[in-house]
């Protein structure tokens, strides 16, 4: 004889992977070529100068130096002004 009663099977339990996006390099803080700056989707971001955009809307420095951020105004296509966030390295000597 069973000791424990049947139970029914759950349809519930299932949740897919977090897509870690984000910023992973901050203002002020030191690149170097190839290291991800922002994990995002659609261009929330901008690329400046110094900075290069993946297939998947990464923006990634394509040189060393201090990572920048900026808030300017685009004109769209429609004519409209909207404000955009860019970032952008600028090289410099980093002290060691």
């Amino acid at each position: 004889m069973a000791h424990k009663k049947a139970a029914g099977s759950t349809r519930l339990g299932r949740d897919s992977q977090a897509q870690r996006l984000g910023v992973k390099i901050f203002g002020d803080q030191w690149a170097i070529a190839g290291n991800i700056i922002i994990r995002q989707r659609g261009t929330k971001f901008t690329p400046g100068a110094g900075v290069g955009i993946g297939k998947d809307d990464t923006l990634f420095a394509l040189r060393d130096g201090l990572v920048k951020f900026k808030t300017l105004k685009k004109r769209k296509f429609t004519g409209s002004l909207a404000r955009t966030r860019m970032v952008s390295v600028e090289p410099q000597v980093q002290a060691k």
